[in-house]
């Protein structure tokens, strides 16, 4: 049995049994995936996959075990090589990020410009997905970033970043262009609203705020991506309720900025880092860039197991990105 051969059998199950995704996957060729796949199976004397013709059709029940534990062992070799790595002062390899497009938007390019000028060796591969996708994406990143209204993320080791609200952005000849403060739920549910995605699922905060004040909001349009919000503010269709840091003077100058209504709760970006995980140290280089509240000694403790976490409050937006602009 070789490591080799476990790296084969999961990427076929992280393919869905596709053979030729599979060997895309691992940069292998198809027949020798297969021939390594029927290497391991006749060593262990029993099939790991059910069959039909040349197809592999299901997971048989003892390969759902034997590829949980195959899992494990390759967790535990990338750990032993990236502790190596660190002990032996090598800064090369790849950070693999998974996010929202608003944090890789607005949030992460002055980061990872950051760490590319710290370890310029490294490669960074960011993938942008929708809040319901990032976290499965995890089994293969160092670490997710992602929202939430002060819920803890499961999945993972959750490290608390930064504290950011959402702002109303609307055309200057909107009627509430014109209120000097934020509009109550009410006054903005007489509105077309356009948001992120979320915003349409029954226990998003957005719904749960509108529906604690009996008011229905009119969601005219939703986007996962905070620049499809604006244009579509500028088309006329409605009221962008979107994230703070996705909001400049600058860029978004033809358009009014006001605040959001209080009752629509402050949200938290999270760092979610798989358990077990030894990072880089560029990896924790990141982190202490986006949460400089962080010390990476007691970060690498408790991602280690020989300390509890008790993480320092994380800071407001308009804190961090002040202090990411010195």
């Amino acid at each position: 049995m070789t490591l080799t051969q476990l790296r084969y059998l999961v990427a076929i199950a992280d393919s869905r049994l596709n053979i030729t995704q599979a060997a895309e996957r691992v940069h292998a060729t198809q027949p020798g995936l297969s021939k390594q796949l029927k290497q391991l199976e006749d060593e262990l004397g029993f099939q790991l996959f059910t069959r039909r013709g040349r197809s592999l059709e299901s997971i048989a029940p003892a390969g759902v075990r034997v590829i949980e534990h195959a899992r494990k062992v390759l967790a535990e070799v990338a750990n032993i090589r990236s502790y190596a790595a660190n002990e032996r002062g090598e800064y090369s390899g790849r950070l693999l990020l998974a996010t929202t497009h608003t944090q890789a938007r607005y949030v992460l390019p002055p980061a990872i410009a950051a760490i590319k000028r710290e370890f310029p060796q490294v490669s960074v591969d960011l993938r942008a997905a929708s809040e319901s996708d990032v976290l499965g994406q995890l089994d293969q990143a160092d670490l997710a970033l992602i929202s939430t209204t002060g819920s803890v993320p499961q999945g993972g080791m959750a490290v608390p970043l930064f504290r950011w609200r959402r702002v109303l952005l609307v055309p200057d000849t909107h009627p509430l262009a014109g209120l000097q403060r934020a509009p109550t739920l009410a006054e903005l549910g007489r509105h077309p609203l356009i948001s992120y995605e979320s915003s349409t699922r029954a226990d998003s905060s957005l719904q749960r705020a509108f529906a604690g004040a009996s008011v229905t909001p009119q969601i005219a349009m939703t986007a996962r991506d905070a620049n499809l919000i604006k244009t579509y503010v500028r088309a006329g269709l409605g009221a962008g309720l979107l994230a703070e840091m996705a909001v400049t003077h600058g860029e978004d100058g033809d358009l009014r900025i006001i605040p959001a209504p209080a009752e629509i709760p402050e949200c938290i970006t999270w760092a979610v880092i798989p358990r077990g995980r030894v990072l880089r140290d560029y990896a924790l280089g990141l982190l202490h860039w986006l949460a400089p509240q962080l010390d990476r000694r007691d970060l690498r403790r408790v991602l280690e197991g020989n300390q509890d976490p008790e993480w320092p409050p994380p800071p407001a937006w308009t804190q961090l990105s002040q202090s990411m602009a010195v």
